[in-house]
């Protein structure tokens, strides 16, 4: 089983009245819990499985109230703009990586065009490097996340101006 497919179990149990779900294939097994909105993911892989590089798709939703803490509304012509803008979400618990290598430079910068597909960021989950790409097409306005800082589900990483 890829990354989207679980992506797409745990959208669609997050949609429906299901409260768990579980899957098991091989050495693999999935747990998929629901509890007051919030979809709790439990993976079971064995050591000895490869890693596989992942391609996550990040869902949109409002703002959450993190998100109103990292960037508190000031009166400037920015916070007057803050209505608009769209927020770029983690889609998994992990690590927040801003690069590909230590070495190498940031996927995205403040002020750099985003498009849907373009990559933004790393999210370390279990070892496994996870490419986190824009939905939307825009220009990043703000980074919400130091660079190996770790991450939440649905915690706000970047606000892109439409």
């Amino acid at each position: 089983m890829d990354f989207k497919q679980i992506q797409e179990l745990v959208k669609m149990v997050n949609k429906s009245n299901i409260s768990e779900l579980s899957i098991e294939e091989d050495k693999f097994k999935i747990t998929i819990k629901q509890k007051d909105n919030e979809v709790q993911q439990v993976i079971t892989v064995p050591a000895a499985v490869a890693p596989v590089q992942a391609v996550a798709q990040v869902p949109q939703a409002a703002a959450a109230p993190a998100a109103a803490a990292a960037a508190p509304p000031a009166a400037t012509p920015a916070a007057a703009k803050a209505d608009n803008l769209v927020t770029i979400k983690s889609p998994m618990i992990g690590t927040f990586y801003r690069s590909p290598g230590p070495d190498k430079p940031p996927f995205v910068n403040v002020g750099d065009d985003v498009a849907p597909g373009k990559v933004v960021c790393i999210i370390e989950a279990m070892k496994l490097f996870n490419e986190i790409e824009s939905e939307v097409a825009g220009k990043i306005v703000k980074v919400l996340v130091d660079d190996a800082s770790p991450v939440e589900y649905d915690q706000p990483l970047f606000l892109v101006e439409p």
